[in-house]
């Protein structure tokens, strides 16, 4: 995890505390907002556990302590003025009291955040019995058979995109994304790695006048 500089955070505009938006590292999903002052700020950077200023109850209060739902925190961002920060965690259980993924929705993983859920199920069915999930199975045969399943979906996507229906075609492409998923992982690699690419192709080309 990055250090901050605690002596840039602003405590003192929110009365000794700051808004702590926590958010899904894999999926991007926010999760909560929360109150932090600076002692549980400091408890967060060296446990890596979330760790907040409980408004009602007034005082120190851990993510799990009582729940076992803990948020092990990947990073910490402070905003432009240094009176908020962004928490990204990967969550062990649910992060709403209400045994809800997220505070504000019921939905897990919304949107392009159901690619980072899907790469975690894959990291966990990966380790399981081969006999049991197909997942394990795949990666039991290393890298070659993953693309060549790449391979196979990428023709049956082509195939349904042009004769099939938008259902089938849907269908495929999630198969075919899925196994790409796999392909990565086997190669020790996630969807960022993509995701980086793209974000420098679409980087204004430098003047080459």
């Amino acid at each position: 995890m990055t250090a901050i500089d605690l002596s840039k955070i602003d405590f003192a505009k929110g009365n000794g505390l700051i808004p702590a938006v926590v958010q899904d590292a894999d999926t991007l999903q926010v999760l909560t907002l929360a109150y932090m002052d600076e002692a549980a700020l400091r408890e967060t950077l060296d446990s890596g556990q979330a760790t907040f200023f409980s408004r009602s109850r007034g005082g120190r209060w851990r993510k799990g302590e009582t729940s076992g739902d803990f948020l092990n925190v990947v990073s910490v961002t402070p905003d432009c003025d240094g009176d908020a920060v962004v928490v990204k965690v990967r969550p062990v259980g649910n992060a709403c009291h209400l045994n809800r993924i997220s505070c504000f929705s019921e939905e897990d993983a919304p949107g392009l955040g159901r690619i980072g859920r899907l790469e975690r199920t894959i990291h966990v069915r990966a380790q399981a019995d081969p006999n049991d999930s197909w997942t394990a199975r795949l990666m039991a045969q290393g890298p070659k058979r993953a693309a060549q399943k790449v391979g196979e979906e990428g023709v049956e996507t082509a195939l349904a995109g042009a004769a099939g229906d938008n259902a089938e075609l849907a269908s495929e492409a999630a198969d075919l994304i899925y196994h790409l998923l796999v392909l990565l992982h086997a190669r020790d690699m996630v969807f960022q790695d993509v995701l980086d690419v793209l974000t420098r192709r679409a980087e204004p080309a430098e003047d080459q006048g």
